[in-house]
Parts: C-alpha cells; sequence; structure tokens
C-alpha cells in the first residue's frame, strides 16, 4: 500500500527498525519486524546505511521480508550521497520486484567516500525515484537540520523537497513537542501542505540519549533532565523514565492532531508494545 493513500484518510502509526549488521543478522531483524507488526503499524520503515555502515543492501532484503512475511507495509531509505543514477536504479527495481513501493528518499551522513555523484540533496533525489511511480517521503527537522545555521533556509530546503515531489514528511526526533508545534505552523504560512509524521524516539540510557541529541541537533528539555537526575545511575530507572516521556510526547501529539506518529524503536519490540498500548489508551488507535 502506498503510505500517502494512508495519510490523506486517517493518522497513522508505524515503527522504524535498522537492518542488520556486525553480529545481528537478518532473521534477527525478521525477527524484530514481525513482533512489532503485531502491534498492527501502518508501515514499517528500515533505514539505510546510517553513518556509512555498510549495511544498504540489507535494507531491500529486510523491506521484502517485511511487505511478504508480516503482511505491512515497508518504507525503505535510501540515501543519496555517493550513489550514481544506476545504483538508485538498481536498488529500486530490487524493491519494486519485492513488492516494495515506498521510499524515504535522504541525503545520507557525510563520510570519506560518501560524496555527491549524480545527486547531492534529497530534492534532487526526490524527482529522479518520482519517475518509478514510488511513493516518496522526506525527512524533515523541527529544530532545524545540524548543519544548517539559519533555519529560514532550512525550510526553504524542505520546501524544495515537497515542491520536487515528496508525499509526505517524517520529522527528525524531537524532545519538546512545543518545538513541533511551532515547526508545523511555520510549514502552514510556508505553504507545506504534505502530511508531516512525527518521530519519536523513546531513549533508554543517558548515553543513548546524549549521543542522539548531539547526533541530530534536538534540544533536551528540563524536564527530561529532572527525571534523569531521579533516575540517577539506576540503568532500570533510566530505561523507565526514557519510555515514560515519551508515552506522554505521542498521547500529547495525538490530543493535538497530528497527521502520524512513528517510533524509533531501536529493533527493541517491547517498545514498540508499549508506545502501542499508550495510544490505544488515549483513543488514538483502537484496541
Amino acid at each position: 500500500m502506498r503510505i500517502i493513500d494512508i495519510l490523506v484518510r486517517r493518522q497513522s502509526f508505524s515503527f522504524e527498525i535498522f537492518p542488520p549488521k556486525g553480529d545481528f543478522s537478518v532473521d534477527q531483524a525478521e525477527k524484530i519486524a514481525i513482533e512489532l507488526s503485531e502491534n498492527h503499524p501502518d508501515w514499517i520503515s528500515v533505514t539505510f546505511s546510517a553513518g556509512g555502515s555498510g549495511n544498504s543492501e540489507r535494507t531491500a532484503d529486510i523491506s521484502q521480508r517485511i511487505e511478504t512475511n508480516t503482511g505491512t507495509t515497508a518504507l525503505a531509505h535510501l540515501t543519496c550521497l555517493g550513489s550514481s543514477r544506476s545504483d538508485v536504479d538498481a536498488y529500486v527495481a530490487k524493491l519494486q520486484s519485492a513488492g516494495v513501493e515506498n521510499v524515504l528518499a535522504l541525503r545520507g551522513d557525510r563520510a570519506p567516500g560518501r560524496d555527491p555523484i549524480d545527486f547531492t540533496y534529497a530534492s534532487d533525489l526526490i524527482p529522479y525515484l518520482k519517475q518509478s511511480n514510488l511513493c516518496v517521503g522526506a525527512a524533515c527537522y523541527p529544530e532545524g537540520h545540524v548543519e544548517c545555521e539559519d533555519p529560514r533556509n532550512d525550510l526553504d530546503n524542505l520546501k524544495k523537497k515537497v515542491d520536487s515531489g515528496a508525499d509526505f514528511l517524517v520529522t527528525q526526533l524531537f524532545f519538546n513537542n512545543d518545538d513541533f508545534y511551532r515547526f508545523r505552523d511555520l510549514c502552514v504560512r510556508k505553504h507545506i501542505e504534505v502530511p508531516i509524521v512525527c518521530g519519536i524516539m523513546p531513549f533508554t540510557s543517558v548515553n543513548q540519549l546524549q549521543r542522539m541529541a548531539f547526533n541530530c541537533g534536538a534540544s533536551i528539555p528540563a524536564s527530561v533532565v529532572r527525571r534523569l537526575v531521579a533516575a540517577g545511575d539506576d540503568t532500570d530507572a533510566q530505561r523507565a523514565a526514557g519510555i515514560d516521556y515519551a508515552c506522554e510526547q505521542i498521547v500529547d501529539l495525538a490530543a493535538n492532531g497530528v497527521d502520524g506518529i512513528h517510533i524509533y524503536s531501536m529493533n527493541n519490540s517491547q517498545i514498540g508494545k508499549i508506545t502501542h498500548d499508550a495510544l490505544v489508551a488515549c483513543g488514538y488507535l483502537s484496541a
């Protein structure tokens, strides 16, 4: 199913996983996807070689297994830095032969050996993918992209993505819902009218929170800091604080009429179940 067809009808709920790397196998990734699918998400997205980890060839494989073995729609990520048109053509052909028709178009992290070839930005990749009749999503940044010093330029760049054919947007993680609401208002003023899905990451440790906030440029609210101070060095208490906070975020977002909620599950199916149950409890999802 095309994701935009879901979003024009109702609010969505979805998960993100990352494909195998290191000792993490394809079968393990599939097992997590199956467990997440038991929560009846509208789709499960699969990342593409984040940070140059070299696991991009597995993205299409896991996306195929999601479509075939879970009955859930897959959203395959694709980064364009370091990719030629022929690379993209081969990737798209593999996706389409597997029945995958949704792609999240991204620039990708800058890294040695990942210089632009045929695509410099996601706004270059999006119209190329649209030629293959794919449903194409793009990323957006409620607090601005970490590399962009002027938020106005960041919004201009987002408008380029939408004007180039992006069907929907998925936000980078954020911890302060007010940041998203302000961003949503700015998008309206900028005539960015495609659905915007909110990306939420339930952090499970202080180290994880610090790492993700630094990499993504997300600010950490004082309310989060206070909870972590109360948790101290207790790893279970840190995990509980992070998941509880994320559940409060998604309940508030649901009440404020967002287009969709996307959980960065970090390949943790238990987090998927907890966040699903929070949305059922608040009436966003049916039981």
